[in-house]
């Protein structure tokens, strides 16, 4: 199953959105008051990985997200205690947590695809929309 996700902020922090949907499928979104680009790009992840079972082809057009996985740059962070590669702390790292328990748990089902962003892409072009929505629902809350 091919998932595409996707975040987004009005201003970085701000208020944000993240998305995910399988085409034809299930699809779930959300949004935060005071968020940032990367934190939505992961929690769009995150919740699509919790929402479905089986084989996931993860679709993202953050290399951030794509990179942790593809590039084993999670390795790092958990053999040095949740540091990074200039020995600071890894940021977001309540999002990363519980996304890497995930990925070792079903390593064999995920895998991560990058996207070029605002590229016409049908899927990647829907969860942005949806995750600007949830933006502006925020921002029209208060």
């Amino acid at each position: 199953m091919k998932v595409f996700t996707d975040g987004a902020c009005s201003g970085n922090p701000g208020p944000g959105g993240w998305a995910w949907a399988v085409e034809d499928g299930p699809s779930g979104s959300g949004g935060a008051t005071h968020s940032t680009n990367q934190r939505m790009e992961l929690q769009a992840v995150l919740e699509a990985v919790k929402a479905l079972s089986g084989a996931v082809e993860i679709y993202s057009d953050s290399t951030y997200v794509v990179k942790c996985f593809n590039d084993g740059w999670y390795k790092g962070w958990l053999k040095r205690g949740w540091k990074n590669s200039a020995k600071k702390p890894v940021a977001n790292r309540d999002l990363w947590e519980p996304l890497i328990e995930l990925y070792l748990e079903r390593r064999d089902e995920l895998s991560f695809f990058w996207v070029k962003g605002h590229s016409g892409n049908k899927m990647n072009d829907l969860v942005d929309q949806m995750a600007v929505d949830e933006v502006k629902k925020i921002q029209a809350a208060t």
